[in-house]
């Protein structure tokens, strides 16, 4: 629950000074993207902009606290402040925020940016104590929400220091309003005013202007001028005089000689207990004080000028001045110490019963009371984790004496996930050991369930897939049907486990069943874990159309439950590239790679790794080599920069080596192998894709022999486990070592397999890659028709692919190899008498490529029957008929310089 009054703008009070030079200004605001007031407390900063925004509507405000300082909670608030601006136009924002469906706050306000586009009005947005903010976070967010809030909105800042919200570049671009201690200060006939408000026999303007300068125009001054002067301590002129100069850290004196020491004993008890709340209404002054009617004392506090405030319109919620508060909570804690625990337990259990366990928890914490946090946190615990309250968890469990623990191992448990969601792994296993010593055998069989299930996430995190299935199947026998959370994280982990050893099958069957499990339960994050899970499972067993539609089911999970923020949604658009790139459906892959970087921005950077590889691939695809390096570049940085997971490693590994091979880098291939890991194992699809790495590296240094072995052991395990996928990428790099020895018809059979394999995967870019030797294969599969139809069809679009991306379509008939190719001693002395023009050598490549006449026009913008006059001119000087003639001409100068 969100506490009322810290989004209520204060109540402008009858005897205010209107401050008409100030709001004359502040009255432009709706041109401006910020409004920055900044000064010391007590320059009425709150009560300038409370009349500024008596009038106005569609304003939201939120009044900051010391607790405000974590981002979930600052979130919570200021999206309910601009609820309330729009009447509920930012609810999709309000859910995600409430449901903690975000990846941070900047990806959160990205959200709201789009729902405030559709208000078409002004809107207003008040931040007020902006300096009790310090985490980096929020203050990283609010700069965010500076570039980039909607034009309609203005944010309006108060702060007792210049917050570090980046604004110099407001001020060069004069989107800026500032006023500061200067402007804010009060003049000569604003002091008049607010002494004759107050005082019964008025002063003289000359004597009120005196008494302005002689305190620099702090309104706070001014106020304890006046109110000395109404309890009869000393004259004005007297106050005034010692209060010149004086600032709010040396007012501790004067607080307590001229107001605590002219009040009754009663009225200042009664201040300085209610001080200890952050905000008050009638049933916690009761609580706290004791006294039968605390909603009338407070108006008389009020009347009194004893730095009261309304906190909102009904006049329900009221809190002390900043500065006056801070002054008596810290004589509280001088003068009632004995009596601090027993108010703070009174706080606390009124808070419970309003339905703030949060605020409740804050002066347990406070109190001491161990008892009574304990009794908050067993009824409240499991809902502020939830809610991502980690910090305030934290606190109120360390404080906790480790006996009370003992007897509650509900909260050792929720301890153990606070380190397991904050990737404390050894400090998980070490906690429930600790636990579990001290407990012997006194721990019931469904408790031993849910440890084992946080141990078992902890170890599959952890890359410990045998302990983390032993304590899943442990943990799914213990475990009764009632432990729903506990069952479905068992569930998953021992799918994830199957998935790793190779058995995708019953990871198939697991993660079905966990996905049915999290969403009659609702905890959807397990739900779309377990959906790309199985989309990674029907991938690795070939049947891509199927892992496409389950992608499409996780994309509308994650658009209904408001998942898009999560870092899980990086890994569906990551998975949703490597389907796309298979299918040679570039542009789309691209699409969904940079998606996926733009999710985890606020992350580090090492997490880009899997989409930067894939914007490698489809580099590499096009035949974009300089684009594929300056990708490579970012992501080789990375990789030198912290350890990684290995399969992280050996999906940046297969694109480096891919770039290696297609530009002849065989030192780097030969640095790498000598450093690379090689893996024991080739069971599941992670370990084919290393071993593979491996296998086209050593193709790149030559050595074709232990490549074939390397790739037939793969394919072995390939057809044992049905990793259809794997299957189908070792055929290419088989095919490759085939070709490359001479053992044209074994090179022939693994690519007919491998283009009917292709029926079921739909692969078009790992047949791509393969570059020139691919498209002369293609090319004579097609011109022999060896192909079936559906495999002939494939074939034909490959090689248009293949045209369409690599140089090399006409790299072999460049000039530098034209001027080769006539020094060469067995050129036939036909074309060394009658050479070509460049342009007949370049369409004479695009013929051997497979290029229509129609397409050969296309590429050089040049009109058909122009074509035809350079194929006829071409035909006369090889001497050849017809178009199969001319490709075999070619195809024989290619061999004769080496490139076939």
């Amino acid at each position: 629950m969100l506490i009322p009054s810290k989004l209520s703008r204060p109540v402008r009070l009858e005897n205010t000074v209107v401050r008409d030079r100030l709001l004359q200004k502040l009255s432009a605001a709706a041109n401006f993207r910020l409004v920055l007031i900044t000064s010391p407390a007590g320059y009425g900063k709150t009560t300038l902009v409370s009349q500024w925004a008596a009038d106005r509507k569609d304003l939201g405000w939120y009044s900051l606290d010391e607790g405000d300082n974590q981002p979930e909670r600052f979130a919570d608030y200021l999206i309910a402040a601009l609820q309330q601006a729009t009447q509920g136009g930012c609810s999709r924002s309000e859910t995600l925020a409430h449901k903690r469906q975000y990846v941070n706050l900047n990806a959160l306000f990205a959200q709201l940016f789009i729902e405030l586009t559709e208000w078409q009005r002004p809107l207003w947005l008040i931040v007020d104590d902006y300096h009790h903010i310090t985490n980096p976070a929020i203050h990283e967010a609010m700069r965010f929400f500076l570039r980039h809030q909607p034009d309609n909105l203005t944010l309006v800042v108060l702060s007792r220091n210049l917050p570090q919200l980046g604004i110099a570049n407001l001020r060069v671009r004069e989107q800026l309003i500032e006023l500061g201690s200067q402007q804010l200060a009060f003049t000569h006939p604003e002091a008049k005013q607010f002494f004759d408000c107050r005082l019964s026999a008025p002063l003289a303007i000359e004597e009120s202007g005196r008494l302005c300068d002689d305190v620099a125009g702090w309104a706070t001054a001014l106020q304890l001028i006046a109110l000395s002067a109404r309890q009869g301590a000393g004259s004005a002129q007297d106050s005034a005089r010692r209060l010149s100069g004086i600032n709010s850290s040396h007012l501790t004196d004067y607080l307590v000689e001229e107001v605590l020491d002219n009040i009754d004993e009663a009225t200042r008890h009664f201040l300085l207990k209610t001080a200890l709340l952050r905000a008050m209404n009638d049933a916690l002054v009761v609580r706290v004080t004791g006294e039968a009617n605390g909603r009338m004392r407070l108006e008389e506090i009020e009347r009194q000028g004893l730095f009261l405030q309304r906190m909102d319109d009904s006049g329900q919620w009221f809190s002390y001045h900043p500065l006056f508060g801070s002054f008596l909570r810290q004589r509280c804690q001088w003068e009632l110490a004995a009596e601090l625990p027993t108010i703070h337990r009174a706080a606390a259990e009124s808070w419970m019963a309003q339905g703030f366990p949060g605020e409740a928890i804050h002066h347990a914490l406070a109190s001491g009371d161990a008892d009574m946090l304990l009794e908050v946190l067993l009824e409240h615990a499991w809902t502020l984790f939830n809610q991502s309250e980690l910090t305030l968890l934290e606190q109120s469990l360390n404080a906790l004496p480790w006996a009370m623990l003992l007897d509650h191992p509900k909260l050792v448990l929720l301890q153990a996930w606070l380190m397991q969601s904050q990737h404390r792994f050894s400090e998980v296993n070490h906690l429930l050991e600790r636990f579990e010593q001290a407990c012997s055998s006194d721990i019931d069989a469904a408790l031993q369930g849910e440890f084992h299930a946080v141990r078992a996430q902890v170890a599959i995190n952890d890359g410990n897939a045998d302990e983390a299935e032993r304590l899943a199947r442990l943990a799914l026998e213990m475990l009764p049907e009632t432990r729903r959370y506990s069952r479905i994280v068992a569930t998953s982990v021992h799918g994830e486990v199957m998935h790793c050893k190779g058995e995708l099958a019953s990871s198939l069957s697991l993660m079905r069943q966990t996905e049915q499990m999290a969403r009659r339960n609702e905890a959807w994050h397990y739900a779309l874990w377990s959906l790309i899970q199985q989309s990674e499972i029907l991938f690795a067993q070939g049947f891509l159309q199927a892992a496409w539609e389950i992608q499409e089911k996780a994309f509308v999970l994650v658009s209904e439950q408001h998942l898009a923020q999560f870092p899980l949604h990086e890994f569906l658009l990551r998975i949703r590239a490597q389907l796309m790139w298979a299918w040679g459906r570039l542009d789309e892959a691209e699409q969904a790679a940079r998606e996926g970087i733009k999710v985890l921005k606020g992350y580090p950077p090492q997490q880009q790794i899997q989409c930067l590889g894939l914007l490698v691939q489809c580099s590499l695809a096009r035949g974009n080599l300089d684009n594929a390096r300056s990708y490579l570049n970012r992501l080789e940085n990375l990789l030198n920069n912290g350890s990684l997971h290995s399969d992280w490693i050996a999906n940046a590994d297969k694109v480096r080596v891919i770039y290696w091979q297609m530009t002849g880098d065989v030192q780097s291939a030969s640095h790498w192998m000598r450093h690379t890991a090689k893996p024991a194992f080739a069971n599941n699809h992670f370990l084919q894709g290393q071993w593979r790495n491996i296998a086209r590296a050593q193709i790149l240094q030559g050595d074709l022999s232990q490549a074939e072995v390397v790739l037939e052991e793969l394919n072995e395990n390939a057809r044992a486990l049905r990793l259809m996928s794997d299957m189908n990428r070792n055929l290419l790099l088989l095919n490759q070592i085939y070709w490359q020895t001479g053992r044209k018809a074994e090179a022939q059979r693994t690519l007919i397999e491998a283009l009917k394999l292709a029926r079921g995967t739909g692969f078009i870019s790992h047949f791509v890659i393969e570059g020139e030797i691919m498209a002369q294969q293609l090319r004579q599969l097609i011109q022999l028709n060896a192909l079936e139809e559906l495999d002939n069809h494939r074939a034909r679009r490959i090689l248009n692919e293949i045209n369409k991306y690599h140089h090399h379509k006409f790299a072999h008939f460049d000039e530098g190899f034209v001027s080769r190719l006539l020094n060469h001693p067995d050129v036939p002395e036909l074309i060394r008498t009658s050479p070509l023009t460049q342009r007949e050598w370049q369409v004479l490549g695009l013929i051997y490529s497979g290029y229509s006449n129609d397409q050969i026009a296309g590429e050089f913008d040049v009109a058909t029957t122009t074509i035809k006059t350079h194929i006829r001119n071409l035909y006369q000087k090889l001497g050849v008929t017809h178009r199969a003639e001319a490709m075999h001409q070619a195809q024989s100068m290619l061999k004769m310089m080496g490139y076939v």
